[in-house]
């Protein structure tokens, strides 16, 4: 199993949730600081970012292999839309790893600060 953190569009509610669903939900999270979300049009785009201060809200999921891959498809990891690494959050997960999908492009000017709501 995988823990993984979503923080756009596969959250519980959100439109790609069931890409996730099935999976076990662990708990609400928030991402240290160094990491800002961009509005890409229909989903929001992770990156790193030295100047963040408040870092990104989110969910961690424990997933298993079959799900990951599906994810990392879904997630265009092999097309280069995204990249699946390990990000660290706050607690009470800073003691597990976590992996989460960062936007892997450049994401313009669309900042959308800490949070991201659909």
């Amino acid at each position: 199993m995988t823990r993984l953190f979503v923080y756009g569009t596969l959250k519980r509610g959100c439109k790609n949730h069931h890409h996730i669903a099935g999976q076990t939900y662990v708990g609400d999270a928030r991402s240290v600081a160094g990491y800002r979300l961009y509005n890409l049009g229909d989903y929001p785009g992770m990156v790193t970012d030295a100047t963040d201060t408040e870092g990104v809200t989110g969910e961690v999921w424990s997933v298993d292999d079959a799900a990951l891959t599906h994810l990392d498809d879904f997630e265009g990891v092999a097309e280069g839309l995204y990249r699946r690494e390990r990000i660290r959050l706050l607690p009470p997960f800073d003691q597990i790893e976590t992996h989460t999908y960062l936007y892997n492009r450049d994401p313009g000017t669309r900042a959308l600060g800490p949070i991201w709501t659909e």
